[in-house]
């Protein structure tokens, strides 16, 4: 009740009055059952832009720290991912990553709309990043529909380590810098059922991850990277180029 009263009589017009996000594909979402919404990660404002331009609620999983802050900040933070339909969940591999598919199996068994983000963290610098295969898994095992969502222009609404919005985006070769009006575009679902009962072989789920990615890919109009977004971090952090470590064939990269 929290998630739907804050979506239509607060976040939701107060989303659309200030930022006018450009929402196309609508048509692609059932009206009912269950469907697994298969997301780019640009900015953090992403779990805030595409709940908005869904009329049904999506459950998102969102990192477990954002649960267990201490102290009054903490406890409304929590409050806030909880009402907006997000769960806490451990992404720290191994039988951690098995509970969130799970968790994510559930949802899809209610009938209702999960969304995930297969890169498994923001992109680095606005490129698109190699697919964990746990979306593979799940799209296999709940036998859903699978439905690319790109989100266009939030990182640079609100670039890597900022806060407030950044409306307005100074671009090479323009004067002028342009105002930013964030995108959200659903594409046409994803069918894996012929993989049914396949969800154990590796080649498989690397497959249709990168079948689900090559959808974003075109949807947003973003850069490939045949590398983890992780490891990307770790490199920028380092003060190394992502792309020298792919010309000499990093096999860590991958």
């Amino acid at each position: 009740m929290l998630y739907l009263f804050l979506r239509r009589f607060f976040v939701g017009p107060l989303v659309k009055l200030l930022f006018r996000p450009k929402v196309s594909g609508l048509e692609h979402i059932p009206d009912t059952g269950p469907a697994l919404l298969v997301s780019n990660h640009l900015a953090f404002c992403d779990s805030i832009f595409l709940p908005v331009a869904v009329p049904r609620q999506i459950v998102f999983p969102a990192k477990s720290e954002y649960f267990t802050a201490p102290g009054l900040k903490g406890k409304l933070i929590a409050t806030f991912f909880r009402s907006v339909g997000q769960i806490p969940i451990d992404r720290s591999g191994g039988r951690a990553s098995l509970a969130a598919l799970n968790t994510g199996l559930d949802i899809l068994k209610k009938g209702e709309l999960f969304g995930i983000y297969p890169e498994g963290t923001r992109s680095p610098d606005g490129r698109l990043y190699k697919g964990k295969t746990g979306v593979a898994r799940m799209a296999i095992v709940a036998g859903v529909p699978v439905i690319p969502v790109a989100m266009i222009d939030t990182e640079k609404l609100q670039p890597p380590g900022t806060l407030w919005p950044n409306w307005w985006h100074r671009e090479k070769g323009r004067r002028l810098p342009r105002l930013i009006r964030p995108g959200v575009a659903f594409g046409k679902p994803l069918d894996f059922s012929r993989y049914e009962g396949m969800e154990r072989d590796r080649f498989v789920l690397r497959s249709v991850t990168d079948e689900i990615m090559y959808a974003l890919m075109e949807l947003s109009g973003q850069e490939y990277v045949d590398m983890y977004a992780d490891k990307a971090k770790e490199l920028i952090k380092a003060g190394e180029s992502v792309d020298e470590h792919l010309r000499l064939g990093d096999t860590k990269a991958s």
